[in-house]
């Protein structure tokens, strides 16, 4: 609501990832319940994917883009398939969209005042589609499919707090900053989805993982 205030939800990005996300997290639903029976070595993979990315923006010397890149047909495509393929990774292993797509978009050129509002407002979205899409596979195929309603709300309410007032404080910190604090926190879930491999048993089929905030 703060960055719809401010004029930059306006742009193309935003768009493109909500068309990519919202399909991908309801075939992402259905490929999980359907046949996959458990998240533990996807995560391997996806620490794969951020640590290099965090350790980039975090310790990199890239230049700060003075201007967002222009958005070709060729970008444009490229955002929608990755904003896809992310929605299907969150809909099967509920791990949240703005985590993988913040850093990969970022290394295509685009800036964290652009990037932050535009993956809010796409996991927000598919977060509720994600949610409706399990409450809809609950009932036609019955067991422990369904989000754990009580652990969501303490969740989500510390993720309100939290993400109200970095959308008030992030206007006010350097592009830099921004993007060295993204790269810890992408080299920090990294290593905990490191540790999460490493050390759980794989989860027995229709256990709920869908937490999106």
């Amino acid at each position: 609501m703060r960055f719809a205030r401010e004029g930059r939800l306006r742009g193309p990005l935003a768009g493109l990832l909500v068309a990519g996300t919202l399909p991908g997290v309801v075939v992402g639903a259905i490929v999980r319940v359907q046949w996959l029976s458990n998240s533990h070595d996807f995560t391997f993979v996806a620490a794969g994917v951020l640590l290099p990315l965090g350790l980039w923006l975090l310790l990199g010397s890239q230049p700060i883009p003075r201007e967002q890149p222009a958005v070709s047909r060729r970008l444009r495509g490229a955002v929608w398939a990755l904003a896809l393929v992310v929605g299907v990774v969150g809909g099967i292993y509920g791990i949240g969209g703005g985590s993988l797509l913040a850093p990969i978009l970022i290394a295509f050129g685009f800036s964290v005042y652009e990037v932050a509002p535009a993956t809010l407002a796409a996991t927000f979205l598919t977060s509720i589609v994600g949610i409706a899409t399990y409450q809809v596979l609950q009932l036609s195929h019955g067991g422990a499919i369904a989000p754990e309603w009580t652990l969501g709300a303490f969740m989500g309410a510390g993720g309100f707090a939290g993400s109200y007032c970095g959308a008030r404080l992030q206007s006010r910190l350097p592009e830099r900053s921004l993007r060295r604090l993204l790269g810890c926190v992408a080299c920090l879930v990294a290593a905990r989805y490191f540790q999460t491999a490493a050390t759980e048993r794989p989860m027995p089929k229709a256990v709920p993982h869908h937490a999106h905030v």
